[in-house]
């Protein structure tokens, strides 16, 4: 945020990228707005659920309440997680004055126009007729998200290309749905360890294999995982720590838990449900 405000003023500072706090680069932007008399600024902030904790928000918040700021500061924060206002403390979620705007998703007239603006990317007539309203379709069907309808046509031309195909077929865009699905869950996980994809391996395989179940216990998930980290020559984590990586896959959307009472003789136990495809998590685990 400090480099980005440093560049829309032209202020002539070195801000490093890395090798301060936080805390040291809000200090930055409070400095840079007083220097340059900035009345009013508004910080946006995309994927706003994915912040570790809410310091930067509730910086923002108070910035002129603490007197680190004489700016006034709106701050507008993007999140597809509706819920996400529910995580917030009480004292936070009372600083932000908000005024909440719920978009719905795209139809299948949108994502289509939004597709036909892709078309530029292929020669005249590689593209069958149908394919594009086959994708927006789906596409408005499914999630309403004009990125996944892009992945998927991109795929579609990736397969016809690979394969030799003169054209962009309806079976293009089956097989590339399933692969843009597992292309987005491998860059949803890119960036965890290889022992998050042993757990999300585990929990989906248990899906899998038990059609008649939604949801399994930590235990019960930890002795699959436990297999497959051994298979892969790992030596596995305790349960307690397997435990709280499912929290936190909870937290970004992969899973979701949830307390369940068994009885008396059992007492309280936490249960995961896997958010995706088992096929599509299988198959992006085992490949990335």
């Amino acid at each position: 945020m400090a480099r980005q405000f440093a560049a829309n003023l032209d202020a002539d500072r070195d801000i490093p990228r890395v090798g301060i706090g936080a805390a040291d680069y809000r200090d930055i932007t409070w400095e840079l707005l007083a220097t340059h008399d900035v009345d009013a600024c508004v910080v946006i902030l995309d994927e706003v659920d994915k912040l570790d904790g809410d310091a930067l928000l509730r910086s923002l918040t108070r910035a002129r309440e603490s007197g680190k700021a004489d700016a006034h500061i709106g701050a507008i924060c993007i999140s597809n997680k509706i819920a996400y206002r529910d995580r917030l403390n009480e004292r936070l979620d009372s600083s932000l004055q908000d005024n909440e705007l719920v978009f719905d998703p795209y139809d299948a007239t949108q994502i289509q126009a939004i597709l036909n603006h892709r078309t530029d990317a292929f020669a005249d007539g590689v593209l069958e007729s149908a394919v594009i309203p086959k994708i927006a379709a789906l596409a408005a069907k499914e999630h309403g998200d004009a990125r996944k309808a892009v992945d998927t046509l991109y795929e579609a031309g990736c397969l016809a290309e690979k394969r030799g195909d003169n054209t962009v077929t309806i079976g293009h865009v089956d097989e590339a749905v399933h692969q843009a699905a597992v292309n987005r869950f491998e860059r949803l996980i890119g960036g965890t360890t290889p022992h998050v994809k042993y757990i999300l391996h585990a929990l989906a395989l248990l899906t899998r294999d038990n059609p008649g179940e939604k949801a399994f216990r930590t235990q019960r998930i930890y002795s699959v995982y436990t297999s497959i980290a051994e298979q892969e020559g790992s030596s596995p984590l305790s349960e307690d720590r397997v435990y709280r990586l499912l929290k936190e896959q909870s937290f970004l959307g992969i899973t979701e838990s949830k307390h369940t009472g068994g009885g008396m003789s059992e007492g309280s136990f936490l249960e995961h449900h896997l958010m995706q495809d088992p096929d599509i998590v299988i198959e992006a685990v085992t490949s990335s």
